[in-house]
C-alpha cells in the first residue's frame, strides 16, 4: 500500500499558518513511509472563495517548501483538484445513499428548524436534530416536492448509543451518537458540504491517512458512518492539536497574526517559519530546536507529537529566526535574502509611485519607504491627540475597524473606503476624523488619512490588521466590559447596513 496524505485548504482568504502546520505534518508522514502528499483545494463555498487566495495558498506553501506531488496546479492522476471541479459527481453519491435508505431528503424551513432545536433545549435534550425530528410525512413531503419547494439532503444518524473512533494519537475515543445531527450532504443549490465531499474525494484520490487538525474529532462519527453507508475502507485518522494564542486560546487573527502573508512580509525566512511549526507539539529525538526541513522529515515520528496544546509564540518564532539568520546567512547571503524581502523589482514598482512625490534627493526615500518596510510602527499615546476625538474615541475606531477588517474579503480601496465611510457614518464620526487613528498606525510622512487606504493595499490584510490591533494595544486596548458593549454595538451596526443594503 502507498501512503497517500492530503491537505484541503479552503480559498477564502489570507493563507493560514494552521494550513502550513497541518501540510508540514502530512508531508512528513508520507515522506516518512515513502509515500505521496496531495493538494486538494476545497473551494464548494463559491461566495466566499476566490482564484486570488488559491493562489497566495499555492505560493505561500510553495515559500515555506511545502511541495505537493498531486494538485490543481500540476495536476495528477486524480484529478481534477478543485472541489468546484468535481460537483457533478457529488450529486450521485448523495442520491444513492437516500435510494439506499440512508439519507432523505428534508423540506424543514429555517424557521421550522429553529423552533425544533427550540424545543429540544426546553426539554433538557441535545440539540443536535434527527431524521426522526426533521422527516415529514410522506404526503406533506409530496407537497412541498410538488410545490417547488427547496430541500437538502441529510444523512441519517443513530439516535443513541456510542460510536467509536480510532485514532493514531489517542487511541479509540468514544463519542455520543446524541450530540451527532442528520447531517446536510447536499446543499439545496446542489453544492455538496464538506463531509459529503470530504469523503467522497478522499476515497477516490485514495487517501490512506488522514491527519487533521482536532476540531473535526466531533465530526468523525459523521464521515465513519459514511464510509460505512458506501462500503468503503476508512483512511487511518489521526487528529492533530490545535494551536494556541499565549492565553491557550485558540490561534485566532484577532489575537495573533495568522496569515502565511503577514509573516513573509515581516521578514521571517520560511526556513524558520518551517521549523516553527514544526516544533508545535513535535520534537526531534536529541530535543533541538533548530533544524531543518529534511532534518525534520529524516527523524519523523508521528508518535512524538504532544497532545498538549502547542503555543504559538511570536517572540520564540522571532528568537528562532534570529538563529537561522545569524549562523545560517553569509555576509552574501544575508545581503541575498534581504534584497529578495524588500528590494525585489515587483514590490519597489509598487511603493515607489507612492513615496517619489515627496522625494527631493534619494537620502529622503529611507523615511519615506519606512511604512512599507517595517513592521509595527513606533507609536505612543500621544500619538493619538485630536483635537475632536478623545483616547476612547480614538479606541473605539480602531476595535470597530478592527473587527470589520477580521472579516473583509474583498482587498481594494474603494471597497475600503466605502465600507469604513458606512461605519464611520454609524458611529457618528467624520469620515476624515474617523480615520485619524489609522494615521498612527504607520508615520507622519504622509499627511493625508486617506492614502493610509492607499498604502494598507499594497501591505496586505493581515499587516494592516497587526498595525490597527498595536495601536489599539498602544492605548490601553478595550477592557472586557468594553467589548460586551462595543460588540453588540458593532452587531447593530452591521444590520443595520445589511437592510439598508438589500433595501
Amino acid at each position: 500500500m502507498t501512503v497517500r496524505t492530503r491537505v484541503a485548504p479552503s480559498p477564502t482568504g489570507d493563507p493560514h499558518v494552521g494550513t502550513a502546520y497541518i501540510a508540514l505534518f502530512n508531508l512528513a508522514f508520507a515522506r516518512q513511509h515513502g509515500g505521496e502528499f496531495i493538494l486538494r483545494i476545497e473551494d464548494t463555498d463559491q461566495t466566499r472563495s476566490t482564484a486570488e487566495s488559491e493562489q497566495a495558498i499555492l505560493d505561500s506553501l510553495r515559500w515555506l517548501g511545502l511541495e505537493w506531488d498531486e494538485g490543481p496546479d500540476i495536476g495528477g492522476p486524480h484529478g481534477p483538484y478543485r472541489q468546484s471541479e468535481r460537483k457533478h459527481i457529488y450529486k450521485d453519491y448523495a442520491m444513492h445513499l437516500v435510494e439506499a435508505g440512508h439519507a432523505f431528503l428534508c423540506f424543514r424551513t429555517p424557521e421550522e428548524l429553529n423552533e425544533l432545536r427550540e424545543a429540544r433545549r426546553a426539554s433538557g435534550d441535545h440539540t443536535a436534530l434527527k431524521q426522526s425530528d426533521l422527516e415529514l410525512p410522506a404526503e406533506e413531503a409530496d407537497r412541498r416536492r410538488a410545490a417547488g419547494m427547496p430541500f437538502v439532503v441529510r444523512m441519517r444518524v443513530p439516535e443513541t448509543g456510542i460510536c467509536v473512533i480510532n485514532d493514531m494519537l489517542r487511541g479509540p475515543m468514544e463519542l455520543d451518537w446524541g450530540q451527532v445531527d442528520a447531517q446536510i450532504l447536499l446543499k439545496s443549490d446542489g453544492m455538496p458540504t464538506y463531509h459529503l465531499a470530504n469523503i467522497v474525494d478522499d476515497h477516490l484520490m485514495n487517501i490512506t491517512h488522514v491527519i487533521r487538525g482536532e476540531e473535526w474529532i466531533n465530526s468523525a462519527p459523521k464521515h465513519k458512518l459514511l464510509y460505512e453507508y458506501f462500503g468503503w475502507e476508512m483512511p487511518q485518522l489521526c487528529h492533530m492539536p490545535l494551536l494556541r494564542n499565549p492565553d491557550k486560546s485558540k490561534l485566532s487573527k484577532r489575537k495573533n497574526p495568522t496569515s502565511i502573508l503577514y509573516y513573509q512580509r515581516m521578514g521571517y525566512l520560511p526556513e524558520a517559519l518551517l521549523n516553527y511549526l514544526g516544533r508545535m507539539g513535535w520534537s526531534m529525538p536529541d530535543e533541538r530546536e533548530k533544524f531543518s526541513r529534511d532534518e525534520m522529515f529524516s527523524h519523523f515520528d508521528l508518535q512524538r507529537v504532544s497532545l498538549g496544546g502547542p503555543v504559538f509564540d511570536q517572540e520564540k518564532l522571532s528568537w528562532l529566526n534570529g538563529m537561522w539568520i545569524r549562523e545560517d546567512l553569509s555576509t552574501e547571503a544575508f545581503a541575498a535574502e534581504f534584497q529578495k524581502w524588500a528590494l525585489n523589482p515587483d514590490y519597489l514598482m509598487q511603493i515607489i509611485p507612492l513615496i517619489k512625490p515627496r522625494v527631493e534627493k534619494f537620502s529622503d526615500v529611507a523615511p519615506l519607504a519606512g511604512f512599507f518596510l517595517s513592521g509595527m510602527m513606533p507609536v505612543t499615546p500621544e500619538s493619538f491627540a485630536h483635537k475632536s476625538l478623545t483616547v476612547e474615541d480614538c479606541r473605539r475606531i480602531l476595535q470597530f475597524a478592527s473587527w470589520y477588517l477580521d472579516k473583509q474579503v474583498k482587498w481594494d480601496k474603494d471597497t475600503l473606503f466605502a465600507d469604513l465611510k458606512v461605519l464611520a457614518e454609524g458611529m457618528g464620526f467624520k469620515i476624515r476624523d474617523f480615520l485619524f487613528p489609522f494615521i498612527c498606525c504607520d508615520c507622519r510622512h504622509f499627511s493625508k488619512c486617506f492614502l493610509w487606504l492607499i498604502r494598507c493595499i499594497y501591505l496586505g490584510p493581515d499587516m494592516s490588521r497587526a498595525r490597527v490591533r498595536f495601536a489599539l494595544d498602544q492605548l490601553g486596548g478595550a477592557s472586557k466590559k468594553e467589548i460586551k458593549r462595543w460588540e453588540k454595538e458593532f452587531a447593530v451596526l452591521g444590520q443595520q447596513n445589511n437592510e439598508a443594503e438589500s433595501q
